[in-house]
Order: C-alpha cells, then structure tokens, then sequence
C-alpha cells in the first residue's frame, strides 16, 4: 500500500520565501514554524542553519565546526550556546529533563538544571528515574536525587543506592543523605511506637525515647524492619559532631535497638561487636557525653585485637578522636597503636600523616624511622630543624 500523501504546503511556504525574500528569511520562517509547532530538537538545527547562512558558509547544520574558516568559529560556537540554552529551557519548562540536560551538558552548564531540580516536585504518574539518573549518577544535583528517590522509592531502596555509592570524598552530601535517613527512620519508628502504646491503651511520650516501654519488647517484638535500623545507625556513627539533631536521632534509635531481643541485635566486628550498645557509646561521645569513658570504652578494645594485627579498633579510635578536634591525642595513640601498619590501608590517618597535619615533624621523622623510610626520615629532620630555626 503506498504511503497517505503528506500535506508539502508548509514547507512550499518555505520555498516560496526563500524564492521571494531570500535564504535568511527562508531560515527565520523556518525558525518560527519550528519554535510554534514545539519541535525543539528541528528548532536547534534550524538555528544553526541560520547561522550558517549568515556567516556564509555551509547550510548544513551536522557538519563539524573545524570544517569552517576559522574566522567563523567564535561566532559559530556562541550561536551553538544560544540556542541550546533556548531549547534547554523551553524543555526545562515542560519538565523535559533528560531532554534539557542533553543540551546544557553540550554547552557544559549544569546550573539552569540544577535550578530546575530544586523547584521540581514529581508528580505521581512521573518516571523519576531519568532525572534521578541526571541528578545523582551525573552528579548535577546529588542532594535533590538523593530527596526525589527517598521520597519516591522509600527508605529501602535508597538505602541501598547510598551504601553502594562512595561518599567519602563528597562530606557534605554524606551528611545530608544520612541525615535524611536518620530523620526518616525516627519518624517512622516514632509513629509506630505511638500506635502500639495507643493500641494497649498506654500513655504516649515525645519522641522515641519517651515511648520506650518495656510493654512494647517482647521475644518477637520490633517496630521497623530491623536491617533498616542497623544500616541507618551506622551510616549516623559516620556523621560529625556539628550534625547534633541527627546524631541526636540515631542515639534514640540505636537506644532501642539496644532493647530488641539479641536475636535482631545482630553483631558486628570490634569495636562493634556488642552492636547498638557500643553504637551508642560512639554516639554519646560525638554529642559530647561521657566523652572520656566513651573513649576509654574503645581504647580498651585495641590491645586484645592488635595481639591477633588486627588494627581495625585503632583505627576507629583514632578517627573518633580526629571528629572531636583532638588532634595532638589522635597523632599520640596513632603512634601507640599504629607504628608499624602500612598507612595506605588505614582507615585513619597513619603517624607520619597526623604529625605532618600538627607540625610535628619530629614525630614524623621518629615514624620514618620506625618504618626504614630514609627519604620520609630526612625530610622530617629537615623540617623540624626550619621550624625550630624559624621559631
């Protein structure tokens, strides 16, 4: 069967312009028709087609720039900017992300999608995926993805894409998702307790803590998917001391992991092995509780492990110290305890790297030594002596 025949006459309006007025006013009705109909890819390539007949050259858009003198690529390229940051926004306006994006990646600003992310609310038929995709795996607006997904796919599955994605380079985004998933968690937790104490007819409290009931702990009893619990509450030991709401959550969610029966407890490895007894020692020492039994509490982990080299302990302790400013405590138990590990497979800053950060390149050197690296030895030498000359 042949094909319907198509209606030509808006492109033979085209042709009679150009017949009549000429190839710039050709494109420009071209343009408008284009920009009219919402044909935004056409509109870009119709652009550059103008552009391309005012500079004179070559009509055709798909060619590679370095074909054209090279007097016209300044002037070329800039069109290039202008139109697609036109499209850019016109699709941005219809929530075309994936769309848009294409077009501000090429020109290489990110900041209009991002804006365009912040003012987004998904609506509930919205395939998320796509501007997830933009937002967090293109790191256009990591903390936005991060929301659209845990609002739309539930604590689960975000807490899956955050575990399976390295933050440490990226603090500030750390501490949002984890916070996020801390307050997410507590209030769940919260109104489940509430509803159970309202179920038994017993007087609710403000907050979690108040509504820990023995009533409420039975052999078989939780609130919330206890895997859900453990994850958050150790993404929360991550957090530091200046993040005080959400370590303020995750202690009250760790005290009532502390009252499930053992069989949800889980354990862990040291300094973790008592699971959300020890997590809430970690936390009280970030709140600035108990500071120094809290402490001493994970130094008394370390000895027993370092007999078996195991350095994990250590390592905790000496970060632990690091996110409370102690530096000078931090760089004396890195070297009680950590002399003679390799530094690139710490989890913490090793002795030579903690003297450097205090200025003590004494200790450097000392920790050089212990570890036969002549070069590290002489520069620290050679730095104590410019310091202490210097002074």
């Amino acid at each position: 069967m042949d094909a319907p025949p198509t209606d030509a006459s808006p492109l033979d309006s085209i042709r009679d312009q150009l017949a009549a007025a000429g190839p710039l006013a050709a494109a420009d009705r071209l343009c408008e028709r284009l920009k009219a109909d919402g044909d935004w890819h056409s509109y870009f390539y119709a652009r550059l087609l103008r552009k391309r007949v005012e500079l004179g050259v070559s009509p055709f858009p798909s060619g590679p720039s370095s074909d054209l003198p090279a007097a016209t690529h300044e002037p070329y390229e800039a069109a290039i900017r202008e139109a697609a940051r036109e499209v850019g926004h016109a699709l941005l306006a219809q929530n075309d992300f994936p769309r848009a994006w294409g077009y501000f990646r090429l020109i290489g600003e990110p900041g209009p999608v991002r804006d365009a992310l912040d003012k987004y609310e998904p609506g509930p038929d919205d395939d998320t995926y796509p501007i997830v995709d933009i937002a967090w795996h293109q790191q256009v607006h990591p903390k936005r993805g991060f929301d659209i997904y845990l609002s739309r796919h539930g604590i689960c599955s975000t807490i899956t894409m955050v575990g399976s994605t390295d933050l440490s380079a990226h603090p500030d985004l750390r501490n949002h998702c984890y916070g996020q998933l801390v307050r997410t968690l507590y209030e769940q937790l919260a109104e489940r307790l509430r509803n159970d104490l309202e179920h038994r007819g017993l007087p609710v409290g403000e907050g979690v803590r108040a509504m820990l009931r023995d009533e409420l702990f039975g052999e078989d009893a939780y609130h919330i998917d206890v895997s859900h619990l453990s994850s958050v509450v150790q993404m929360a030991i991550q957090l530091p001391p200046t993040e005080r709401e959400s370590l303020e959550r995750a202690l009250e969610l760790s005290e009532y992991g502390e009252r499930l029966s053992p069989q949800f407890q889980g354990g862990g490895d040291c300094p973790f092995e008592n699971s959300y007894a020890d997590y809430s020692a970690y936390l009280r020492v970030l709140l600035g509780r108990d500071t120094e039994s809290g402490l001493k509490h994970f130094e008394d982990k370390i000895a027993g492990e370092l007999a078996e080299g195991v350095t994990f302990p250590a390592e905790v302790f000496v970060n632990l110290l690091l996110k409370l400013d102690r530096k000078a405590d931090a760089l004396a138990a890195a070297r009680r305890y950590l002399e003679h590990a390799d530094e690139r497979n710490l989890s913490c800053p090793g002795p030579m790297e903690l003297a450097r950060q205090v200025g003590d390149f004494a200790a450097v050197a000392d920790a050089a030594k212990e570890k036969g690296d002549a070069v590290t030895f002489l520069a620290g030498l050679i730095a104590a002596g410019s310091s202490t000359s210097s002074s």
